[in-house]
Formats: C-alpha cells, sequence, structure tokens
C-alpha cells in the first residue's frame, strides 16, 4: 500500500513536472488576441509579453516588459513603436514557426522565420523572447532587435543599436551605436535627422554629442554590455579579454562579465535605456523609496542637458540657475511646433536661394543672436574664414553667400573664427564666447504671426515684455493708490482741524492744550482745577500728540 502510494506520488509529481515544463514553451499554433490584452510570462513571472496599450489608448503595442511591477508598465522591448495596431489584431506563432503581428488584413510585423524548423518559443527570466527548433539553439530572439532599452547581459554589438521613436514634431530620433573612426570603434550617442535626409551620407545626417572610451587597434568582436553588478562597460578582442568600464558600479568588485539567457531572476532588477530627450540612464529598482517602490537613477551620460544635440530641435537650449533643467527658444525663421517645445524651421521667413540658385541681396537681412553657438555636421560647413577683422563681418559673409543660412564667430585660442553654414539642423546652446548670425527674409517678421515660439531674441524680449509690464503697472496702480489715500488722510485731517479751530473761536473760550499739559497739570487728572456757574463739559479729541479740548458752554439749570 505504501510502495503504491509512492509510485502515484511521483506520477502526480512527474504530470506536475511535464506540466510546468508545457506552460514555460509556446508551441506552434499559440495565439495572442489584443482585445483581450493577453500575455505570455517569463516562468518566475519577471517579465511578460504581448500586447500593452499604446500612446492612444485604442492603440496597442507588441511589447515585453517588466509583469509584477506597480505602476505604469515599463517597456524593454517593442516589435510596432511606430505602428500601433487597433484591438482586432492578432499575433500567432504560426505553424510555419514565423511570430506574425496582423491587424485586420495587414501584416504589421513578423519575425522572418519560416522555414527555420521553429519548435516553441520562450520568454527567458533574462526579458529575451527567443524562437528555438532545437533545445538551447537559437533561430531569432529579440535581444538581436534592440529598440531603446539595454537588460543585463543583453550584448550591444557593433551592428546593432538603441533608438528612440521618431519625434512627432521633427522626425528626429537618438540613437547608441559603435561608431567607425578610421583607426578606433567608439560607443556614441548620436541625433539623426528624419529619414527624409536618406539621400545624403550617414556623416551629414546625424551629430555625434556624447562617446565613451575609444577601442584602438583591436581585432574580433566588439560588444557594450550591462553586467549583473549593474556595470556598463565595453568587451573587445578575439576571446573578449579586453574590457573597457563607461560606468562601474560602487558596489561590483570583480570584473565586468556577460552571461546570456538566464533562467533564475536577478536579485536587482536593473535596466539601461536611451530616453527621448537624448539621454542614457542606467536605473535599478528600489523596493524602498522613502516608503515607495520606484525606479532610481544609478547613472546618467550626459549631466547637461544642453549638451543633447537636437533637443530643442533646431532651436537654442537654455540652462536655468541650477544648470539642470533646460528651456528652449526659437531662432529668427523658425517657430515652436505646436504641442512641442522644439522649433522647426519656417521655409517662408529663413534665408535661402530660390530653385534657380538667384539671389537678390536686398530681400534677406542678418538677425544677431548674441551669447549662442550652435552643432553642425561635416555637411553644414560651406567655409572656415579665420581673417574675420570683426563679428559683424561674419554676419556679412553669411548675407553675401547664397547657400548661408547662418554663420558663426568666435574666438579658438583667441584667434578669431567663423563658420557659415548651409543648415541649421542640430540646435544652438548659450556660449558667451560666440555670436550666432541667422539670414532671414528682410520683409518677413522673426516669428510667424500668432506662434508663441518667437526667434530668440524676440522670444526674450516678448518674455522681459510679459514679466516687467504687469508688474509696472501693478506698482503704479498700487502707488497711485497709497498717494490718493495719503491725501484723502491728511486733507481729512486739515479739515477737521480748520472745522474745530472755527468753532473754539468765541468769546472767552479756552485756549487749547497738549494732552501731556493736560495730564501734567492735573497730575494725571486726579485734581480739580476750577468750577463755576456753568457746567462746563469737555470733550477730547486726540490728532496725532496734540489733544483738541472742545468745551460746550450751556446754562446751569
Amino acid at each position: 500500500m505504501a510502495s503504491s502510494s509512492w509510485i502515484l506520488l511521483c506520477l502526480c509529481l512527474a504530470s506536475f513536472g511535464a506540466c510546468m515544463a508545457a506552460a514555460s514553451h509556446i508551441g506552434l499554433g499559440s495565439r495572442l488576441l489584443a482585445s483581450e490584452e493577453q500575455t505570455w510570462v517569463s516562468d518566475n513571472g519577471t517579465f511578460a509579453f504581448g500586447f500593452t496599450p499604446a500612446e492612444r489608448r485604442d492603440q496597442f503595442e507588441l511589447a515585453i516588459w517588466f509583469a509584477e511591477l506597480p505602476g505604469d508598465r515599463t517597456l524593454v522591448w517593442s516589435a510596432n513603436r511606430n505602428s500601433p495596431v487597433t484591438n482586432n489584431a492578432v499575433l500567432e506563432l504560426d505553424t510555419t514557426g514565423n511570430l506574425v503581428l496582423i491587424d485586420g488584413d495587414a501584416t504589421v510585423w513578423m519575425s522572418n522565420t519560416s522555414g527555420a524548423r521553429v519548435e516553441y518559443a520562450v520568454l527567458s527570466e533574462s526579458g529575451n523572447f527567443i524562437l528555438y527548433n532545437t533545445p538551447n539553439y537559437t533561430v531569432w530572439q529579440s535581444f538581436s532587435y534592440p529598440t531603446d532599452t539595454l537588460l543585463p547581459n543583453q550584448p550591444l554589438t557593433v551592428s546593432l543599436e538603441l533608438t528612440t521613436s521618431n519625434s512627432a514634431s521633427q522626425g528626429g530620433y537618438y540613437t547608441l551605436k559603435m561608431l567607425q573612426q578610421p583607426n578606433s570603434l567608439t560607443l556614441a550617442l548620436t541625433y539623426n535627422l528624419p529619414e527624409t535626409y536618406n539621400n545624403l551620407p550617414e556623416s551629414f545626417t546625424n551629430y555625434s554629442y556624447w562617446q565613451a572610451p575609444d577601442i584602438s587597434n583591436v581585432t574580433g568582436d566588439v560588444v557594450a554590455v550591462l553586467d549583473d553588478a549593474g556595470s556598463f562597460g565595453i568587451f573587445y578582442g578575439e576571446f573578449s579579454d579586453g574590457a573597457v568600464y563607461v560606468y562601474k558600479n560602487d558596489n561590483d568588485k570583480g570584473e565586468l562579465s556577460a552571461t546570456s539567457n538566464m533562467t533564475t531572476r536577478s536579485m536587482v532588477l536593473r535596466r539601461l535605456s536611451l530616453e527621448s530627450n537624448g539621454n542614457i540612464r542606467l536605473y535599478r529598482w528600489d523596493d524602498d523609496v522613502n516608503g515607495s517602490r520606484q525606479w532610481v537613477p544609478e547613472w546618467a551620460a550626459v549631466s547637461n542637458p544642453c549638451d543633447i544635440a537636437g533637443i530643442c530641435g533646431n532651436g537654442v537650449c537654455n540652462l536655468d540657475r541650477s544648470k539642470t533643467n533646460a528651456s528652449c527658444t526659437c531662432l529668427p525663421g523658425t517657430s515652436k511646433v505646436e504641442g512641442s517645445s522644439q522649433c522647426s524651421e519656417n521655409s517662408s521667413l529663413i534665408g535661402k536661394c530660390d530653385s534657380q540658385h538667384k539671389y537678390p541681396t536686398s530681400e534677406f537681412r542678418i538677425s544677431t543672436v548674441q551669447q549662442t553657438n550652435y552643432y553642425y555636421s561635416d555637411f553644414s560647413v560651406i567655409a572656415n574664414y579665420s581673417d574675420i577683422a570683426t563679428v559683424s563681418k561674419c554676419g556679412d559673409a553669411c548675407l553675401s553667400d547664397c547657400d548661408c543660412v547662418a554663420s558663426i564667430y568666435g574666438l579658438d585660442d583667441e584667434k578669431p573664427y567663423c563658420w557659415v553654414l548651409r543648415s541649421l539642423d542640430f540646435g544652438g546652446f548659450e556660449d558667451s564666447s560666440s555670436t550666432l548670425f541667422v539670414k532671414v527674409r528682410s520683409n518677413g517678421s522673426n516669428t510667424p504671426e500668432g506662434n508663441s515660439g518667437g526667434s530668440l531674441e524676440g522670444s526674450k524680449d516678448a518674455r522681459t515684455k510679459v514679466l516687467v509690464i504687469p508688474i509696472v503697472l501693478s506698482m503704479t496702480v498700487l502707488i497711485g493708490l497709497l498717494c490718493l489715500l495719503l491725501y484723502y488722510n491728511i486733507h481729512k485731517r486739515r479739515a477737521l482741524k480748520r472745522a474745530l479751530e472755527s468753532s473754539l473761536i468765541l468769546l472767552g473760550a479756552p485756549l487749547n492744550f497738549s494732552y501731556r499739559e493736560l495730564q501734567t497739570r492735573t497730575w494725571n487728572f486726579s485734581q480739580l482745577l476750577g468750577i463755576g456757574k456753568h457746567r462746563i463739559q469737555c470733550y477730547f479729541q486726540q490728532t496725532e500728540d496734540v489733544v483738541l479740548i472742545i468745551w460746550f458752554f450751556f446754562k446751569h439749570v
């Protein structure tokens, strides 16, 4: 009886184990419906894969996120972030082994793994969604197609990059990727112009504003990775035996390391995210931050937001007094994009050649923007003059060149320079040693009528007026009211005094005494000075330091 019980228990445990294994494997023919926001979850419940609401609540993204964390979902990967789907969408791992996202009759995204003999899929505890054809042989994985987040042990190779969504206002976007230099590789942050610039070389359409240490003269793979200890760095060499830290966690006592496809949950949840403002930040999940549970930033690549190109579109970034928060002002010929802090060019105002390359100089003028510099690519440079005698001559150099849109004057080791530019794409920043000249049409205002953006000069003037005028008006009204009140009070007192004095000019009327005189002569009003045959009644009227004594005489009855 006991032996049969053991056999039954073993059979139950075996069956339970088989069910758990089956639950971790996603078989061919499995589907998820957007209408029901269905998900697949990793074995220990750390990550979820499925449909999640997009920015518009009636649209959805196919994504991976941290499953058990409170608050808004923190997405770490998305298949269709720039092409959200409706609630009619379906995700299917079809019988050919292809993972397909369909919205109505349209195929929005697919893994392109048909014919690769895919047998099942797994969402690992590392946050990696993997398609396998035989155990431990990967056909496709989400780690090889990152979006804007790097998870621990997720490799970022030379061929991969993190990217933000395209800017709704500008169409530009940010990337974290390896840049190929003549003799080295550099992990860098870049701002990229909209895809409409694709007919130009890459070096002309992006601007690198942050770089990690160079990796020079190496053979073999070069891979950036965030390790389990919370350090971020780069492996290189044939056997990945070289390593350079970009950021080393204070609690990391070992060396930079990487493993993949973990089956157990990490002790600490971390993520390295490329944010929409162009900065990369390393976050750690903390279960107790003053009684709340939240992501805590551990490191950021850029500390000054105005060091990030394109953060204001092609406008100018201005720091506040704390040097941590930034605002945007628009250049002459540009204006604020509706619903955004960024600026964009207005072709009807900016000074450019026409289609026939004609250039009537009288139609243009130079607008000067003091203490401002600008980010520009190699493509944007028309000329660099080092023999400019005065600051204004740099503006004249732009005005005389048909292709010039703006020019920058500054000092390099006390030697003047003047860069003449054909485009304003990557944004500007405050610089006390530089002056920016922008060419605009003579008959056009610096900003379109009714636009709240304004030029840098116009915006500053307008902002000053908005602040100063109400203050001056308020002070004027307040001073006027105080003057009227003071005049009324003095006039009333004088009139009362005259009335009292005139009423006292009677035969035999007593004199006026001060309050202190009366107090002294009557021993603090305790001694009677005298009495007559008439009843005397007196009233005291104190005005400032003088007491007027009003005497009324009437016959004693």
